[in-house]
């Protein structure tokens, strides 16, 4: 067996109605001792739907200080971060809070390591480049797919609409709090593509060509696709079934777990200038191109394609050629997009032929994540990937 690290979040605690409690979890922090002050990270939507009441509430109740800090888009910005940054060095923050999808948990990560750091945030893009400490963080997410509550990355847009990563343990929260109630809420197609974004961590983690790939990981993610698989139509279709909503949360945390330490790949270098030149969601982002990136890497991974086949797809007929069920599997994928209400292709959601040549440039610049991909990846073969998504 090969050397490995795995690295996640301090604490997870899952609890129905947990948000509500939210300033009783803060109470058992160090910091809470002696400092009150909290930023609270989240974004428009999830205070327009009053999603956040509860945690504020408890918070108030508590004694604590709060700052709402409400301003994360998609595709958060580097000017973002920095803009709440600057927030929290005025007002003496002792604890971050970010509560909301991947951007608001993201944004939370940052604030919370610049914050405690002279580091410039130019400086801590990269692998293990983030220096120095953090203040204390605490993420809460209100959709079922990033897993960013339980790894050590955050995604942010630059100046140029390059998206950057910033991968460090240090950015780890010493806790992760799951309430599927506050799920509940999200409409079909948020639920379906956030769902499917979890799918396909699951997916890369298990076939990175990482040399972090570990047997923890792998196991993680074939329990992620377990849940997943079950529960993302009864989620998509049914969302007040609180026990679907749970499964699907803590699928995707499984998930979250497995590629932050076995990372992902082609299907995300592919997924990120779609989002940051079209603005088309994440996890959408990636539904569009799982099938042709699976397509492209069966030379090499037919073997473990087929081993997650049925865990996804329990009644997929097993007892054939590993190609066979690989073709199966991406057969599958392809209708539960479908199914699940997901567009259809690149097409319909407005790239055209002549933005090829720009996205395929700009995938090639996630080299940190083609790293990761189990088959070499050229130019010319992401402009193909691409053209057979239209």
């Amino acid at each position: 067996m090969t050397d490995f690290v795995f690295n996640t979040t301090a604490s997870i605690r899952q609890l129905i109605g947990g948000a509500g409690q939210l300033g009783e979890i803060l109470e058992g922090l160090p910091f809470a001792t002696t400092h009150r002050e909290v930023l609270f990270v989240t974004d428009p939507g999830i205070v327009k739907l009053g999603l956040c009441k509860p945690a504020l509430a408890s918070l108030l109740a508590c004694g604590f200080k709060v700052t709402v800090f409400d301003q994360v888009e998609p595709d958060p910005k580097s000017t973002t971060v920095l803009h709440g940054v600057d927030i929290a060095r005025a007002g003496d923050i002792a604890c971050v809070v970010g509560f909301g999808g991947g951007s608001s948990m993201d944004v939370a990560k940052v604030i919370a390591l610049l914050a405690a750091s002279e580091q410039p945030i130019d400086a801590a893009y990269g692998v293990n480049q983030a220096t120095g400490t953090r203040l204390p963080l605490v993420l809460v997410p209100t959709t079922a797919g990033t897993g960013s509550e339980v790894t050590a990355v955050s995604i942010l847009t630059t100046g140029s609409q390059e998206k950057k990563g910033i991968v460090s343990p240090i950015i780890l929260p010493d806790i992760a709090l799951l309430d599927a109630e506050l799920t509940v809420g999200l409409p079909p197609h948020i639920t379906a593509a956030t769902g499917v974004d979890a799918m396909v961590h699951a997916i890369e983690a298990y076939t990175s060509a990482s040399a972090n790939n570990n047997p923890i990981s792998r196991s993680l993610a074939v329990q992620a696709l377990d849940l997943l698989g079950a529960n993302i139509r009864e989620a998509v279709s049914n969302g007040s079934n609180i026990e679907a909503r749970s499964n699907m949360l803590l699928g995707s945390m499984l998930a979250g777990q497995a590629f932050a330490n076995s990372p992902v790949a082609a299907v995300h270098a592919l997924a990120y200038p779609i989002g940051s030149l079209f603005h088309v969601p994440h996890g959408l982002s990636n539904a569009l191109v799982l099938a042709e990136v699976m397509r492209f890497n069966a030379p090499c991974c037919s073997v473990a394609y087929a081993e997650l086949a049925p865990h996804v797809f329990p009644e997929i007929d097993k007892n054939r050629p590993d190609q066979d069920i690989c073709d199966d599997f991406i057969t599958r994928l392809i209708r539960l997009n479908v199914d699940l209400g997901l567009e259809k292709n690149l097409s319909a959601v407005g790239i055209k032929e002549s933005d090829l040549d720009r996205l395929a440039g700009d995938a090639m610049k996630q080299t940190r994540l083609l790293a990761n991909n189990p088959r070499n990846l050229t130019r010319q073969d992401a402009r193909r990937i691409y053209r057979a998504s239209l």
